[in-house]
């Protein structure tokens, strides 16, 4: 059993007596409020779960709790507030305000409010509704008053449904059978208030007995009769998607299917509109006099039931609007540019990383080396075999050194052991067993290189170029593209950010209003938008159609060509910034989010919101692959790394060309020993010498 727990402010219990205010002696003497109070505590303890009891009351009405309300009633926990008749309620003094956060803090959803001053109630209302320090879905009792039924307070009556009026009615002098007896009301909830507050009757209250037995606290949400809710939505994929058909706007999308699920099963008919100049003021900001703009002003003021536009999960929404739970969470990230360095000159290789081309050379070197060691080697052996012998014969060195001359000089080792690394045959097969196996086996390396450089060439000339692109966080931040995206809010994110590189990114972000402007100058290269990764899916998309489009039908191809190398690919950015839940919005203090909230859960559990995500992207990506797809085409683009190795080779020739011109024209002409008409006997001196 829970403990009984009253807190009790400014007064005790039973400091004020009954005699001290005549208008309710009648009242107060035959204990009908306290009779009153202990059915309806009781019926609602008994029907609903209560877990705390809330009490606000003044100095009239104080002595209604010091009769046996609290044995005759269920032992529940009981936080009670007592206010002088001078207290402002739309400004509450400390200690008033910290025991209505005491109330809140301890999940009280039964409030009993009894205030003789009306004005002072609906000021309490006021502030309680603003600042959230009253749970406007818990039940309350309350005293009838017309001041609470003014229009200014009618947005109340659409927050607070959950009430019960007490208007007491005397009994009639002269009339014997009459007795007196309390009316117990309600608002009209779902009916709109028109114009003039008519509070609905639930019962009477006579002789201690309900004469109706109504439930008190029906669920006024479940079945809202078929009224007209107001949406103001915001065209923003993929939670709301906006079509032209006839001049109409048709909408559709995630948050739109979840709307028409909740219409269905609350019954309820959606209105939906725009709210005024939608396509600058979007969500809305705070405008300088306090209000605000676009969707948020229509939730703020009042004359929106409903919000669509993809609205994130944060404290700043949350002030302002109430927000279901969360049907998704959204990728948010950056728009940003490809770069334009082309690669095509380096296609020979590219095939093989550095560290692989590295010891491509440094294997090639080292074979080459030992080539020449053996084929010295062998070379030293024939010649001491010469020695030994005793015959003097003369014998011509190609018939003694069969096939060493292929090695016999590093330079040329080195050469044709180049050659064989590009699969050409040597001119002659080497002499000697040791240099014929480490060729053979040279040769299965050659092959297994060759083979593998071939096919990653094939790769490479048959997909399409290596896109450049800012993936990361920190790569986004040592870039030199300036950041931006919608409203302030966003700017205040990076800037309020613990961490460093997300600092640095709110130093350089900019607000900009458009978003189609925006991805105007992410092609541009100067420019990185900030948004969730469906809706930059959806830019991208579209700025790729509209740029095809105006290319097509544009017949002055001298300004087309120009402005098509000015353009970037757009891509999307890897990384997320930031995971945001994404919401439906309602009014503030709504009745309907409890209800909503459930039907929500239902719907995600079993997977329409992802299949009505699928359908509202599929358009899209649909669109997306067609420009992605890549034919395996050869162009002459991707031979410039073959025209430049030709290039390459061309002036390297041309250059020992010249050199060899130059040494033969200074330094072998001018030789004493040159004799231009025996050539043969100057080299064959030449190299005796050597």
């Amino acid at each position: 059993m829970e403990m009984l727990k009253i807190l009790i402010i400014w007064t005790l219990i039973g400091g004020v007596k009954p005699q001290s205010f005549p208008i309710l002696k009648d009242l107060h003497e035959r204990k009908d409020l306290d009779y009153l109070l202990i059915d309806l505590l009781n019926v609602v303890t008994r029907d609903q779960e209560v877990t705390c009891v809330a009490i606000i009351c003044d100095e009239v009405y104080l002595n209604v709790f010091a009769g046996p309300l609290f044995r005759r009633t269920a032992r529940v926990p009981y936080v009670m507030t007592v206010v002088e008749d001078y207290d402002d309620l739309l400004s509450p003094n400390f200690v008033t305000l910290e025991s209505l956060r005491a109330a809140r803090k301890e999940g009280c959803n039964v409030y009993v409010i009894l205030l003789a001053n009306g004005l002072q109630a609906s000021r309490l209302l006021r502030f309680g509704d603003r600042h959230r320090i009253l749970d406007t879905r818990a039940k309350y009792i309350m005293l009838h008053d017309f001041r609470l039924f003014r229009s200014e307070l009618h947005y109340i009556w659409r927050r607070i449904v959950n009430v019960i009026f007490i208007k007491y009615h005397k009994k009639i002098i002269g009339v014997a059978k009459s007795n007196a007896w309390f009316e117990l009301s309600t608002v009209p909830f779902p009916n709109p208030i028109k114009g003039v507050f008519v509070p609905r009757r639930v019962d009477i209250w006579k002789n201690e007995n309900f004469h109706y037995k109504r439930p008190l606290f029906a669920d006024k949400t479940s079945n809202l009769n078929g009224e007209v809710l107001n949406v103001v939505y915001l065209d923003h994929v993929p939670s709301v998607v906006v079509t032209k058909n006839n001049g109409s706007n048709k909408i559709g999308g995630v948050e739109v299917e979840i709307l028409h699920t909740l219409a269905e099963k609350m019954n309820f008919k959606p209105r939906p509109y725009q709210a005024a100049n939608a396509e600058i003021h979007k969500w809305g900001q705070k405008q300088a006099n306090g209000s605000f703009s676009g969707l948020l002003g229509e939730m703020v003021n009042g004359r929106a039931d409903v919000a669509l536009g993809n609205l994130q999960y944060t404290p700043y929404h949350l002030e302002l609007t109430d927000l279901s739970i969360p049907y998704t969470s959204q990728c948010w990230t950056f728009l940003t540019p490809e770069a334009l360095t082309d690669n095509s000159w380096k296609t020979l290789i590219l095939p093989f990383k550095l560290y692989m081309w590295i010891a491509v050379l440094l294997v090639l070197l080292i074979t080459g080396t030992i080539f020449y060691g053996l084929a010295k080697s062998h070379m030293n052996l024939q010649e001491y075999k010469k020695l030994q012998r005793s015959k003097k014969s003369i014998v011509d060195d190609n018939d003694e050194k069969p096939g060493l001359y292929l090695f016999g000089e590093i330079v040329n080792s080195i050469l044709y052991t180049y050659g064989m690394l590009l699969v050409v045959s040597l001119p002659r097969l080497p002499v000697g067993w040791s240099i014929r196996l480490l060729t053979g086996w040279y040769w299965l390396y050659c092959i297994l290189l060759v083979v593998s450089y071939r096919a990653s060439m094939t790769a490479i000339l048959a997909n399409p170029a290596p896109r450049v692109t800012i993936d990361t966080l920190k790569e986004l931040v040592e870039s030199k593209v300036t950041c931006g995206g919608w409203g302030t809010q966003a700017k205040m994110f990076f800037e309020e950010s613990l961490d460093e590189d997300t600092q640095k990114i709110g130093e350089k972000f900019e607000t900009i209003d458009d978003p189609l402007q925006a991805a105007d100058k992410v092609a541009q290269g100067v420019y990185a938008y900030y948004d969730n990764s469906d809706f930059l899916k959806y830019i991208s998309v579209t700025k790729k159609r509209v740029f095809k489009d105006s290319n097509q039908n544009n017949t002055n191809t001298t300004e087309v060509f120009p402005r098509k190398d000015m353009q970037r690919n757009l891509h999307i950015m890897t990384d997320c910034v930031v995971n945001i839940p994404i919401s439906i919005g309602f009014h503030k203090n709504s009745p309907l989010k409890p209800l909503a909230d459930i039907y929500m859960w239902r719907v995600i559990e079993v997977g329409l919101v992802e299949k009505w995500l699928n359908d509202a992207m599929y358009s899209i990506r649909t669109l997306e692959t067609k420009e992605d797809e890549v034919k395996a085409l050869m162009n002459l683009k991707k031979l410039y790394g073959a025209f430049i190795a030709l290039a390459i080779g061309y002036l390297l020739s041309a250059i020992c060309l010249i050199g060899e011109l130059i040494h033969w024209q200074f330094i072998v002409r001018r030789d004493p020993l040159f004799d231009k008409y025996a050539l043969h006997l100057y080299y064959r001196n030449k190299n005796k010498k050597h």
